[in-house]
């Protein structure tokens, strides 16, 4: 951030340095040649003055005496120096000014300026000033080096300043951030105090009130939580108490009836141990230990499920292919997953329900397959709350999340006939 700031801060005043010194160079320049010029000319001039119409008769002229560096020289209209310093012969400015005109050029690395001297309208010689360009050309460079001086010193003073005010922007923003990640450590009670700048103030204001509205569903969820924890475990206790109570007696007949009643109160707290379970551990990504063998949970689930559907006239069919027999999952869990998918298939589906346990190696493939057929777009079968028929729209939304805790996923394979496939991954224990 603060290099950002002071990149574009230096960007900035590079563009502002190079349109106002590239100019301002060039000026200097313009302007110092232009004035040693005007002194050459005004050589000349006062050189002109004291030229007399006799002097092509033989009478002496006396030219000024020369400032240091300068050359003076009187040329008659046949181009012959006649007085002073300079080329024999006049040169193309001492042509040019018998025409009239002051000329003003530059020749053999001097600055020349030539000078008309008329008598009776006419040109009767030109006065010829010259000097080294040379000269002008040093106080040109000395000239841009101060320039260029006082454009360092400008972007050093530019560097200073943008340096402290990216320190200022930054600064909240840093802040910001640290309580940001203090945030995802799990610090929910920090909050980000208040700066000078009104756009950051904003921000974390926002940021605050964001903070404050999810710590409070995250109460109340905890809260959920705690107290679904406690309202539906002490009577799920009391009721197993009760029922093992009953196996003691000596009614033969109720045995079975209570025996089987007791299985389902066990199950029950299996399943409420698992939702709590999948919601202490929201976003946590823990896996539970695998701890049941493959092949005792679908005895199991076939013992469970096979009397519901034969009791609507269905047939349950459990395989287990290349499967090896130390092989373990999640126990729990997957059942839960499972009991989902058996019940979606007796409730909504139709024709023989197939249970498949397929190895792939390092995860195995769960497939639960009827005769029906899905309706529903695949991408919202699973969303919490949609149901393509009478139902709530939880039980394929809890296994899926389910699936999700335990590192792996659950699908629709097929549409028509319906079959859904759960991928368990294999730890290396496994």
């Amino acid at each position: 951030m603060r290099q950002r700031v002071v990149r574009v801060a230096l960007t900035a005043v590079l563009v502002a340095l190079v349109l106002l010194a590239v100019p301002l160079a060039l000026a200097i320049r313009s302007s110092l040649y232009a004035d040693r010029r005007d002194a050459l000319e005004r050589t000349a001039l006062s050189a002109a003055v004291r030229v007399s119409p006799d002097y092509t008769g033989g009478d002496p002229v006396e030219l000024p005496a020369p400032h240091p560096g300068e050359r003076i020289g009187l040329y008659d209209p046949r181009l012959r120096l006649r007085e002073g310093t300079g080329p024999a012969s006049g040169d193309a400015a001492v042509r040019r000014a018998l025409r009239a005109v002051v000329a003003r050029t530059g020749s053999g690395g001097e600055l020349v300026v030539a000078v008309p001297v008329s008598h009776a309208e006419q040109v009767i010689g030109v006065v010829r000033a010259a000097a080294p360009a040379a000269e002008v050309r040093t106080r040109v460079l000395l000239g841009w080096a101060a320039l260029g001086g006082a454009c360092a010193l400008a972007l050093t003073v530019a560097v200073l300043v943008a340096r402290r005010q990216a320190r200022a922007l930054a600064a909240p923003l840093e802040d910001l951030s640290r309580h940001c990640r203090a945030v995802t450590g799990g610090d929910l009670g920090a909050r980000a105090a208040p700066s000078s700048i009104p756009e950051v103030d904003q921000v974390a204001r926002t940021h605050n009130e964001m903070l404050h509205g999810l710590t409070e569903l995250l109460r109340h969820e905890r809260d959920f939580t705690a107290n679904a924890s406690h309202q539906l475990r002490t009577p799920l206790t009391g009721l197993q108490l009760a029922l093992e109570a009953g196996l003691d007696q000596d009614e033969a007949r109720l045995r079975p009836v209570l025996r089987e009643a007791l299985e389902t109160t066990r199950r029950l707290h299996r399943t409420v141990e698992e939702v709590l379970r999948l919601a202490r551990a929201h976003g946590l990504h823990r896996p539970p230990v695998p701890d049941r063998p493959v092949r005792r949970l679908l005895r199991e689930t076939a013992d469970h499920w096979h009397g519901p559907l034969a009791h609507d006239g269905r047939r349950l069919e459990c395989v287990a292919r290349d499967v090896p027999d130390d092989a373990r999952v999640p126990g729990a869990p997957v059942a839960e997953i499972l009991g989902v998918l058996l019940d979606n298939a007796r409730v909504h589906g139709r024709g023989t329900v197939r249970l498949t346990v397929r190895d792939l190696g390092d995860a195995l493939a769960f497939d639960v397959a009827d005769e029906g057929s899905v309706t529903v777009d695949g991408t919202r079968l699973f969303e919490r709350g949609h149901s393509g028929a009478d139902g709530a729209g939880i039980g394929l939304a809890l296994a899926r999340d389910l699936a999700v805790s335990l590192g792996g996923r659950l699908s629709l394979a097929r549409a028509a006939p319906t079959a859904f496939t759960l991928l368990v991954p294999l730890g290396p224990e496994d």
